[in-house]
């Protein structure tokens, strides 16, 4: 088998791509001069996918399922995947999104030990009785960890008030009571339908030959026969379930999230070319140079915190603007009217020149770290696209095509604003 060499003469960059035998998509980064490795492999499965059919048999899940699947897999009838890392003098981890769950490790030497720590990781699936329950105390203080942090309560209240039915509006490791209903048959279901090799994506970058690969994946890479599984997600309207939600928590300075909510399609993902455009729109609407921003701290409405960000998958779409404030409706409302202005007028020719050149820059930085290299290509190719397709379209993208984007974006009647207070505000 050989890999495919893909280049992109822009920046001089190239790396090796693979459908292996096995089913699994081997990227192989080299990056000169780097003296450490990044290795990461991921599913294209995340908390969103709690219902869903598998080879026509239709399953649904206790919320936090994906989640609690990422922490049972370190586990195997041979021990635990962390110490035989420690003997490797890898270091090892593994996080669960909305969308994906991802397993990775970092290293200087014994490269090829800890990658074989890894294949043998997410393909020897090890479930029982005891093995799950053990891990229930153990997610509960994760849980109740997180339900204790203002920055993760304020984002999630704000999913759960624009959303009424999509799993969005969930949190990614569910409650103390669902995670109580997941089995060592449900963990089955899930990894037997998405952790299918076909399903899955790995990127290595850095210190590291593709030659090195390949012998590591022939030897210790299962065939594995396509496994249809196909996500399913609720129809979801267009309208924000509730305008406003408020939570009080031990925190110094108030917090916000305000999102307006967009259409979206249960089948089409957010496009390249559609984040990049908003990502423009953002970096020139509310960026620190931007007169939105200075404007609300000439104010004191916000502080160094103000920060504007995308939120997009199947079924969801939302541009979402949070930072601390003492007056957060206030704000809501000051965002509000600068969205009104900026859908009658767009975004200038300057402001979009100088908006493009710093996300481009920002795109470049991406190949000058392993981990960033591996993040990206892996989130690419779930979409079917290469690492080196964002940074063209970036290069492209017009100020038609953004003040177009604009139009389906930013709709000021239809919003939800989160808000943390303090416990004695």
């Amino acid at each position: 088998m050989n890999f495919e060499l893909i280049e992109n003469e822009r920046i001089g960059e190239k790396y090796y791509r693979l459908h292996h035998r096995s089913g699994l998509t081997i990227i192989v980064y080299p990056k000169e001069g780097f003296n450490s490795t990044y290795a990461l492999i991921g599913t294209n499965f995340g908390s969103l996918n709690n219902h869903f059919i598998a080879n026509g048999r239709e399953i649904t899940v206790p919320d936090g399922t994906a989640h609690y699947l990422e922490h049972k897999l370190f586990e195997s009838e041979e021990g635990d995947a962390f110490t035989q890392y420690a003997k490797t003098g890898a270091l090892a981890n593994a996080y669960t999104s909305f969308e994906k769950t991802c397993y990775l490790f970092s290293c200087t030497e014994r490269f090829g030990e800890s990658l074989e720590i890894l294949i043998d990781l997410i393909q020897s699936p090890y479930f029982t009785p005891e093995t799950v329950a053990k891990e229930q105390g153990i997610i509960g203080q994760e849980i109740k960890m997180y339900d204790d942090s203002a920055d993760w309560r304020v984002m999630m209240n704000l999913h759960q008030a624009m959303y009424h039915n999509h799993p969005i509006n969930i949190d990614i490791a569910g409650t103390v009571e669902t995670i109580a209903g997941i089995t060592p048959e449900i963990l089955y279901d899930c990894y037997n339908s998405y952790y299918n090799l076909n399903n899955m994506v790995m990127c290595i970058a850095g210190n590291v030959s593709p030659d090195e690969v390949l012998e590591i994946a022939d030897r210790k890479l299962k065939d594995s026969s396509a496994f249809n599984t196909e996500s399913i997600f609720p129809e979801e309207p267009y309208e924000v379930k509730s305008n406003y939600t408020e939570q009080r928590l031990p925190v110094a300075v108030p917090m916000f999230c305000l999102g307006f909510k967009e259409k979206a399609d249960n089948k089409q993902p957010v496009s390249i070319k559609e984040g990049i455009c908003t990502d423009i729109l953002l970096e020139a609407f509310a960026n620190e140079s931007s007169s939105l921003y200075r404007k609300l701290l000439d104010k004191k409405l916000i502080n160094s915190t103000f920060d504007a960000n995308y939120l997009g998958g199947l079924g969801y779409r939302a541009v979402v603007f949070e930072g601390e404030t003492y007056s957060p409706s206030e704000v809501a409302e000051y965002i509000r009217d600068e969205v009104i202005k900026l859908k009658e007028n767009g975004i200038s020719q300057e402001d979009f020149e100088i908006a493009k050149r710093s996300l481009y820059g920002r795109t470049v930085s991406i190949f000058d770290s392993p981990s960033a290299i591996a993040s990206n290509v892996i989130s690419l190719e779930f979409l079917g696209n290469t690492v080196f397709d964002l940074l063209e379209e970036t290069a492209n993208v017009t100020l038609e095509d953004v003040n177009e984007r604009l139009k389906d974006q930013l709709d000021p009647d239809n919003y939800s604003l989160s808000v943390i207070k303090g416990i004695d505000d």
